[in-house]
């Protein structure tokens, strides 16, 4: 049917094996431009040196250009999680150094887990 509206309604007689086979190339076009949401993840440590940080946050930046999203992972070991306020400050530095390409997923935020702390930062457009 190509147009309902009209007296007397106009039909178009098409080859339906035809048909279907534009239509699946259409889906497998759209399919194809669809990008899957990347998740890369970067560790860090509430002791990290000043070179590894840098390392991470050329990483990071790099990630961020491509359009991928940033998991950051701080890790606490031992005697590490008596003082969560240092993986925070490294988490709050990190970010606050690449807030210019991306920006702390709202919902997340900065999330202590069991012996871990965690922040999603999505690329801006």
């Amino acid at each position: 049917m190509v147009s309902e509206n009209a007296k007397p309604p106009v039909c178009k007689i098409v080859n339906y094996g035809q048909y279907r086979y534009q239509e699946q190339k259409k889906e497998r076009l759209a399919r194809k431009n669809n990008k899957a949401q990347v998740v890369k993840e970067l560790k860090l440590s509430p002791k990290i040196s000043e070179n590894d940080f840098n390392v991470r946050i050329n990483k990071c930046k790099e990630f961020l250009g491509k359009g991928y999203t940033v998991k950051v992972f701080v890790p606490f070991r031992g005697r590490e999680i008596m003082h969560p306020e240092l993986g925070r400050r490294v988490i709050e530095k990190f970010i606050d150094i690449v807030k210019d390409l991306g920006s702390v997923d709202q919902a997340q935020g900065i999330v202590s887990a069991n012996r871990s702390m965690t922040t999603m930062i999505t690329p801006k457009h």
